[in-house]
């Protein structure tokens, strides 16, 4: 969060304890307001009543028993209200700080995906000017081109991304389930990421002939959204790695990558939407904090659970299991 939303929770944070404790200080005044005057009530009977009368202590006995029930209706009624006063308090408090940290991630968002539009767009435009205007090898046009069509493909996942994450959060996206093999659509992924990523290495180990009832194309961008998260936070010379097979009548994807992992808070919170590791204001990677939000969508939508942890060697593996 940013220095105005730190300022912005802190001055909601201190007029909300204030009311806080108005209200139960409130609550406590009546209650023992209403003590006394109960106190008083009961005193004033008993001492209405006559020392001759034959009746007195049975009248008393009965005074005091309405004493002791109205303290008890107090209390019971004093307890009750402030325990819905606490449990609304910590919701309204938790709902609050949740609405500021979503807003906050929003303009992050906004800023991210602005930066990461213009980006790939610069890039292509650039790439196609130098095109048109100089005269070079085929070897560097080529170059260019292939540049060019990988800013493109980044642009368009960043599209598909925001738009599949609108759609879904609408509940406007039919699912179209088929049975298919899923064993080609991973080999699939691995050679497209190795024909964009030529510099990088990719590893894999990927069972033949699984079949898995599902919509594909939702499953390639869940593929893809975990390889493009692995390539992002490890190390250029490392290799990534790719996972397929089956156990135990269940079929699992994994990817494998040797970044720094993943601390223990942080790994429940990755799969939010628009949450991001690290600072805002230091972080260098790119990415909109959409990738395993869609990806834990995706999965719960095949009925599958997605899992991350970080290895023995340095690294993280986020797996995906779907029942068969």
């Amino acid at each position: 969060m940013n220095i105005l939303t730190n300022k912005r929770l802190a001055l909601i944070t201190i007029v909300y304890w204030f009311l806080l404790l108005y209200i139960i200080a409130a609550l406590v005044f009546w209650f023992l307001s209403l003590q006394a005057q109960n106190q008083k009530m009961t005193t004033l009977l008993i001492n209405e009543l006559s020392a001759s009368d034959q009746q007195y202590q049975q009248k008393s006995a009965t005074i005091n028993d309405a004493y002791r029930r109205k303290n008890g209706q107090y209390v019971g009624e004093g307890l009750t209200f402030l325990a819905v006063i606490l449990v609304g308090a910590v919701y309204v408090y938790r709902a609050t700080r949740r609405q500021l940290r979503l807003s906050q991630q929003q303009q992050n968002f906004m800023m991210t995906v602005t930066h990461e539009l213009k980006t790939p767009i610069a890039v292509a435009r650039l790439n196609l000017e130098t095109l048109q205007k100089r005269q070079l090898q085929e070897d560097q046009k080529k170059k260019l081109i292939a540049n060019t069509l990988q800013e493109a493909d980044r642009l368009n996942v960043l599209c598909s991304n925001i738009l599949l994450a609108s759609q879904l959060d609408a509940g406007a996206y039919k699912l179209n389930k088929t049975t298919f093999n899923i064993s080609d659509l991973a080999e699939s992924v691995v050679s497209d990421f190795s024909q964009r990523f030529t510099e990088r290495s990719f590893e894999s180990s990927i069972e033949d002939k699984l079949q898995l009832h599902g919509e594909e194309n939702l499953l390639q961008m869940m593929m893809n959204n975990l390889v493009e998260n692995a390539i992002k936070y490890s190390p250029k010379d490392q290799p990534v790695l790719i996972e397929l097979y089956q156990q135990q009548q269940q079929i699992i994807f994994s990817v494998k990558d040797k970044g720094e992992g993943i601390a223990d808070e942080e790994k429940e919170k990755i799969f939010e939407k628009f949450y991001r590791i690290g600072n805002e204001s230091t972080r260098t990677t790119k990415g909109t904090g959409l990738g395993l939000y869609l990806c834990k969508k995706i999965a719960k939508d095949h009925r599958a659970s997605i899992a991350v942890k970080n290895e023995k060697g340095g690294g993280s593996e986020f797996s995906v299991t779907f029942k068969q």
